[in-house]
């Protein structure tokens, strides 16, 4: 069997005393000052990509900035650290988790191991494309069933379309790119009708917005007993990590051991996984992102509605609402008045996505969608 050098790390005994020897050197060097503000002088207001727009926390950005001055090692040492953090948050074993290159590589390695020629894939649409592209390169049969009336996944008509080369289900919850919900009661029943062969792959990027509520919980946070049942995590959202690219995915053990092999080696760089561990700790900064997330969001929807305009109730911090215009048309308004939101979505074509950033920039969006020529006319 090939061993990585951080496997042999691992056997010796180094990664988790080494991991939990850093943290505390880390968060004592945290001066106080104001997070990173993504826009460069004179670039785009981005409003495209649903990332943090506050950056990192103080706490967080200063591990950062020590961790760079290391940047020439091997981050081998400090694996095991940060798997042993996330196992213990989300009540798991540690065998249990799989660390990703953003939770894109989990969904790589979901569709390496469990899809493949012959096998099916089943989805929403529109929904996150990643995995859809991961499973049709390996020659799986996608199949996309639309979102029901209510934005939802239709889990009676992906039900319908199970068949004995189903072998994985992805749910992204809240989705994206319609920011809505499905049940979690609903999940429970959809999941525990599908076949033994058939696991579940819940993608979770966006549960810290979301809340709980009876509609809405975590699988992870309130976990069920299922064996097929896949977690994909990221911190490239509330924790403003986007571009150091950290993901994790839980998994039962035997479904970790089937997709472990097909990890990228040591695809998580020295940087991310110090500023991981102290990201994780971090819960003000993160209810405070939270908490100013869920007032812009509130606020989106009150100017809204004075245009009287209707977007989807969102649970993320992005927001789909529809124009009653091609897309492409406000897209392009945006993009010249140097503001970018998300691309156009074939199967919702006069719906935008509208990321949610800091009170100041969405006041600039508004006041650039009040200079469209049909805008008037939704007021």
């Amino acid at each position: 069997m090939f061993v990585s050098r951080r496997n042999f790390l691992r056997t010796v005994g180094i990664g988790a005393a080494a991991g939990v020897a850093l943290q505390p050197s880390i968060i004592s060097a945290a001066p106080l000052f104001e997070p990173m503000r993504p826009r460069e002088l004179g670039g785009p207001l981005r409003l495209n990509s649903n990332e943090n727009a506050y950056g990192p926390s103080p706490k967080t950005a200063a591990a950062i900035r020590t961790a760079s001055a290391q940047a020439n090692r091997y981050p081998f040492d400090q694996y095991d650290g940060l798997v042993e953090q996330i196992a213990k948050l989300n009540r798991v074993r540690r065998e249990q988790v799989l660390l990703g290159c953003g939770s894109t590589e989990i969904l790589r390695i979901a569709a390496a191991a469990l899809v493949g020629r012959g096998k099916q894939l089943i989805q929403a649409a529109p929904t996150f494309e990643a995995l859809e592209h991961y499973a049709r390169a390996s020659g799986t049969e996608v199949v996309s069933v639309p979102l029901d009336k209510q934005f939802a996944h239709d889990l009676d008509g992906m039900l319908a379309r199970v068949s004995s080369s189903t072998t994985l289900v992805y749910i992204c919850n809240p989705n994206n790119p319609s920011a809505s919900i499905t049940p979690r009661k609903d999940l429970e029943i959809f999941i525990g009708k599908l076949p033994s062969t058939c696991h579940v792959l819940i993608d979770e990027a966006y549960h810290h917005f979301a809340g709980q509520s009876p509609m809405y919980a975590s699988f992870l946070d309130d976990p069920i007993n299922n064996e097929r049942l896949i977690v994909a995590r990221t911190f490239s959202k509330v924790y403003a990590l986007a571009g150091l690219r950290l993901g994790y995915g839980i998994a039962s053990r035997t479904t970790a051991k089937q997709m472990e092999p097909y990890l990228t080696e040591d695809s998580v760089n020295g940087i991310v996984v110090r500023a991981a561990t102290v990201a994780l700790a971090d819960t003000e900064s993160i209810n405070d992102f939270i908490k100013r997330n869920a007032e812009v969001r509130e606020n989106f929807f009150n100017q809204a509605k004075v245009r009287g305009l209707k977007p989807i109730d969102s649970q993320a911090n992005f927001v789909m609402m529809d124009t009653g215009h091609p897309a492409q048309e406000s897209i392009e308004h945006f993009r010249k008045n140097n503001i970018l939101i998300g691309r156009r979505f074939p199967a919702m074509d006069t719906y935008i996505r509208v990321s949610l950033s800091t009170p100041e920039d969405m006041k600039e969006f508004w006041r650039t969608w009040d200079t469209m020529p049909y805008a008037k006319t939704s007021i």
